[in-house]
């Protein structure tokens, strides 16, 4: 299932159910699991591991040399991409440098056109990245985070579970779970609602967030203090969520609007 045109370096490990389509290259050493299909002009390169059921479409890069002035080939460290994620027109992805686990990406991840994932990231599941969406080095994503349009994450950010990046956004510090982020240099402007309904969260579960949230950034007191009484005032599983996330943060957190 490999097109005359395509390019298999020896020493690539292909799944007999693997596709391959035209001027598409796969270099020694990536490994592409059971289902995947490369289509036309897309290059993997080969410290790129993929699990099942990958699309990787025209003209995607993946695991290419990270765009770091300090990197040497010696210094390469792997990409690891878990099943069903699809890679649309022009995605990149860069391979790590710097961490002995590389670049990780989970499963289930929609990529939209010409979107990038740089050197040393950990992207979770279940995420969209919509057109040209761009992380530097290290930025760790949760889960079910949708990244709009031209938006760029500076490296070593965090961003949290559920949060939703509003277009053209430039994000300089971490943001918790839960909530919408917006603007040139990003504040949150509320709960990422439309996203918790649509992954169960219920009324009163929204509610809970939402109280936790006024606590932290709306009651006057110091965050150190506020996330002891959010502990204390409103336990639960959420709130253990977002306290540990904010107690974690090494470059600080995205305040609201």
């Amino acid at each position: 299932m490999l097109h005359p045109t395509a390019i298999i370096e020896p020493g690539a490990e292909l799944h007999q159910s693997v596709r391959v389509g035209p001027y598409s290259i796969v270099e020694a050493g990536a490994v592409l699991g059971e289902g995947c299909v490369v289509e036309s002009c897309a290059r993997v390169y080969g410290h790129t591991r993929l699990g099942r059921n990958n699309r990787v479409c025209h003209g995607v890069t993946l695991g290419s040399d990270p765009q770091d002035l300090g990197y040497t080939p010696a210094k390469a460290r792997p990409l690891t991409i878990g099943d069903d994620n699809r890679f649309h027109e022009g995605v990149n992805i860069s391979h790590g440098i710097k961490s002995e686990a590389g670049t990780r990406i989970g499963s289930r991840n929609f990529f939209m056109a010409h979107s990038h994932v740089g050197h040393d990231c950990t992207v979770g599941d279940d995420n969209i990245f919509a057109n040209t969406a761009t992380l530097a080095g290290h930025v760790e994503l949760d889960h079910h985070v949708f990244v709009s349009g031209q938006v760029a994450v500076h490296q070593f950010c965090r961003i949290g579970a559920y949060v939703m990046l509003g277009g053209v956004s430039g994000v300089p510090k971490d943001v918790p779970p839960f909530v919408i982020a917006n603007g040139q240099r990003a504040r949150i402007v509320g709960l990422n609602l439309v996203g918790l309904k649509r992954n169960g969260f219920d009324a009163a579960r929204r509610a809970h967030i939402k109280a936790v949230y006024k606590l932290l950034f709306h009651s006057g007191l110091r965050l150190a203090e506020a996330l002891a009484r959010a502990e204390q005032e409103l336990p639960g599983p959420d709130t253990d969520t977002i306290v540990a996330f904010c107690r974690g943060s090494e470059r600080g957190i995205t305040g609201f609007v």
